[in-house]
């Protein structure tokens, strides 16, 4: 076909949360679009008025916004096919219901509007799950669809397809638990006088145990993700590997590689499972490779998200502060725990380091390194790192024996960034003071 006729369509409701399912469903929409020059359609369909909020309305262009999958055409960014909302959509629905019932496709029963089936094999050639053939003969297991329930308000089946065929949908790519609903589609688009679009049911998004993800499991939420510290690029290259991969074995890859590359065709007819703890690995990777400024300007945020302000203290300070932290964490929210301790005076030590290293043979040792510090003309790493080396060597221990005690008094943790840089970055006075705090903690 030609390609430039390529439309598809992302159509959530807005009932709850952007799940990671409907996100990984509008990115392999947006993938197709653009691989193909095409265009991509956000549709709110919002006919359940009684589960419908502005909240989760919002939630979907956020999320949508943070993965980076911009809209061609929808709410926000308009169009010749609109509305793009479904509530707004109403007339068109009216119109196309005369249609049928001029035809003599429908009755009513118990108030309610409903289509009555051909009776008839439907094949469904879908891209991504093969030929099926849907018997739909029996009116036991395929009972006459309602369109329109008793109290005006439309049914999914109805409106979804008007909306497809009005937009001039020419793929539609969705989860396979919508595969069973295809066959009833396909008897709407005849009965309307309309071609089908090509069907790709893609697989559904499983637990590590199997169990079809819900709204409850961890890492479900779009929300989450933003919230936690993840990078949407790390994310949105995470979905792009559930269910279809580049077929090189390839973990980590680019955003424009993946539209050069994706194709209906080469999507897993297996179920994908979800994996946070691989997800968490592939954004250390992106972390690690952040330009400095967007480092920078990402660790400020969530810094501030968790009450810590940086605004107190000098620019290059924290600049040299947060660049000992580069590629030490997976997540953002890992910083705040990972660093605060220069954003503080106000130490609190770990209490399984404090009780192995606040001990009485390390007070004289700790003591001893203070007294060395205090002595240093230039305070910077190769000096501190020196200093300690020597003052390990006249007390006859190994550097770890006052590396520990040490990092613990002036961080307050046992882990975090390399301990002589960042007591060159506190610099002598602090580093002297926190030493103090320590030693008077240590009992004798």
């Amino acid at each position: 076909m030609d390609h430039s006729k390529i439309r598809v369509r992302f159509a959530p409701s807005p009932t709850g949360f952007l799940h990671i399912g409907g996100a990984r469903t509008a990115l392999f929409n947006w993938l197709f679009a653009r691989h193909y020059g095409g265009t991509f359609v956000l549709r709110i369909e919002d006919t359940d008025q009684a589960r419908n909020t502005a909240e989760a309305t919002a939630a979907i262009y956020d999320g949508l916004r943070w993965m980076g999958i911009d809209c061609d055409e929808g709410p926000q960014a308009g169009g010749d096919y609109g509305p793009y909302v479904q509530s707004e959509r109403n007339e068109i629905y009216e119109r196309h219901l005369a249609r049928l019932e001029l035809a003599g496709h429908l009755f009513e029963e118990n108030g309610a509007i409903r289509f009555r089936s051909p009776r008839e094999h439907v094949i469904v050639d879908d891209v991504v799950c093969g030929r099926i053939d849907f018997d739909l003969t029996n009116p036991q297991t395929h009972p006459d669809m309602t369109i329109r329930r008793p109290d005006g308000s439309w049914i999914f089946h109805f409106v979804n397809v008007v909306d497809d065929v009005e937009m001039k949908i020419s793929h539609v790519i969705r989860g396979e638990d919508h595969l069973s609903n295809t066959p009833k589609h396909i008897e709407l688009y005849r009965a309307l006088g309309a071609e089908p679009p090509r069907f790709a049911h893609i697989p559904l998004i499983l637990n590590k145990d199997g169990s079809k993800m819900s709204k409850r499991d961890a890492g479900a939420s779009v929300r989450t993700y933003i919230e936690e510290g993840f990078l949407p690029e790390a994310v949105r290259n995470y979905l792009c590997l559930l269910g279809w991969s580049p077929k090189d074995n390839r973990e980590k890859i680019a955003v424009d590689e993946v539209v050069r590359l994706f194709e209906l065709e080469k999507i897993n007819r297996k179920n994908a499972s979800f994996d946070l703890e691989k997800c968490i690995w592939l954004n250390g990777e992106y972390v690690r490779e952040l330009s400095d400024a967007r480092f920078h300007a990402l660790a400020l945020i969530a810094l501030a998200n968790a009450g810590i302000d940086t605004t107190k203290f000098p620019d290059d300070y924290v600049r040299a502060a947060l660049e000992t932290c580069k590629g030490k964490f997976k997540l953002f929210r890992e910083l705040p725990a990972y660093c605060g301790f220069y954003f503080t005076d106000a130490l609190t030590y770990q209490p399984e380091g404090a009780a192995k290293y606040f001990v009485a043979e390390n007070k004289p040792r700790l003591q001893a390194l203070r007294e060395a510090f205090e002595a240093l003309e230039m305070f910077d790493a190769p000096s501190v790192e020196a200093a300690l080396k020597a003052t390990a060597a006249q007390h006859g221990v190994k550097v770890g024996a006052l590396v520990h005690p040490t990092r613990l008094a002036v961080t307050g943790s046992n882990a975090g960034p390399s301990l002589y840089h960042l007591l060159e970055i506190l610099g002598k006075a602090k580093v002297l003071a926190r030493m103090d705090q320590a030693l008077a903690a240590i009992s004798r």
